[in-house]
């Protein structure tokens, strides 16, 4: 992994620039550059279009011709990366050997971290435009929802990589508190089941209105969804792994914002505050017990105590005397 080049600032305000620009606490939402390569067909201009109308205002696309190659050199992506201060990069291109090929790039200080590559099916692309109903106010955070099996591999692969770069291509900003009546759309993928191993599977991406209704029978409102667009399925092509130092290093959480740790106090896999309290010595000969109601003697059986205790001493009447005698 190359070393991040570290500039000096010459002044306070070039000094404020890069600390603004630098590592924070808390991350900057991450913005989405897009871009194209000399040669990009109309699908895939189309899809850069809706996407970036998906990502707005966090994207910023550029319409000028780029000869960069991203597996070969992607030094000009970094470098466009860094200028526009941009931590995702989508860049088509289109070629005989990979038609409709889109790759999406994520960032770590401004260096490539990975990459995967994927070829848009241009027979089963719907754009935004192509569904007439309403879309979605923009700046909304979407739902996103993620099924297949090849998405829930325990192993690493290129459809893990994958759905980790959606994530991160569509999440938003990070917010505390979720408005419902922000919840307007949701995007859905979905992986066929592999049937043959040469073959790959495709990823369905597909977007959809959130509708919610008048329920006569209760007070919950029931919930729809539309199909707003776009439609577009992936084949999944080239991918670039990260290096792993460098993923540890981006993956490491700053001191502030772990949690303090208190003695004797854990959470347990459940996610359940657990305790421990340390006492001093016990006096057990004071230690009040519990009376069980089991333990106590019943009436019966203090009556059938006492006629035995009367039965051991007999008693004899002797007329002679005119006495009681005790035998």
């Amino acid at each position: 992994m190359l070393p991040i080049r570290e500039i000096k600032p010459k002044n306070a305000r070039t000094k404020r620039f890069l600390d603004n620009k630098g590592p924070q606490a808390t991350e900057n939402p991450r913005r989405t550059l897009f871009l194209r390569y000399t040669t990009c067909s109309d699908i895939l201009q189309m899809v850069l279009a809706d996407l970036y109308a998906l990502k707005r205002p966090l994207a910023i696309k550029f319409s000028k011709k780029n000869d960069i190659h991203p597996f070969e050199d992607p030094s000009s992506l970094e470098f466009f990366s860094e200028k526009n201060d941009a931590s995702m990069m989508v860049y088509a291109s289109h070629s005989k050997k990979r038609p409709h090929c889109m790759t999406i790039v994520r960032f770590f200080g401004f260096k490539v971290l990975d990459m995967v590559e994927m070829n848009v099916e241009a027979e089963t692309m719907r754009t935004l435009a192509q569904f007439k109903n309403a879309k979605a106010a923009v700046g909304l955070k979407p739902l996103l929802s993620f099924s297949g099996s090849a998405f829930e591999s325990p192993t690493p692969n290129a459809y893990t990589l994958a759905k980790s770069i959606f994530l991160d291509l569509f999440k938003g900003p990070d917010v505390q508190n979720i408005d419902v009546e922000g919840l307007q759309y949701m995007i859905h993928f979905s992986v066929d089941e592999e049937e043959r191993e040469e073959v790959k599977p495709q990823i369905h991406m597909r977007c959809y209105l959130i509708r919610t209704k008048k329920n006569p029978n209760s007070t919950t409102p029931r919930v729809e969804v539309e199909e707003m667009g776009p439609r577009i399925d992936f084949r999944m092509g080239r991918i670039k792994e990260a290096d792993p130092d460098m993923l540890k290093e981006a993956m490491r959480k700053p001191k502030s914002q772990e949690p303090k740790t208190k003695k004797n106090v854990e959470t347990d896999i459940i996610g359940d505050k657990v305790g421990r309290i340390h006492l001093g010595k016990q006096d057990l000969s004071e230690l009040q017990t519990r009376k069980m109601k089991g333990l106590k003697r019943s009436r019966d059986v203090a009556d059938d105590e006492e006629a035995f205790a009367g039965a051991e001493d007999e008693v004899v009447f002797d007329p002679a005397k005119r006495s009681k005698v005790e035998v």
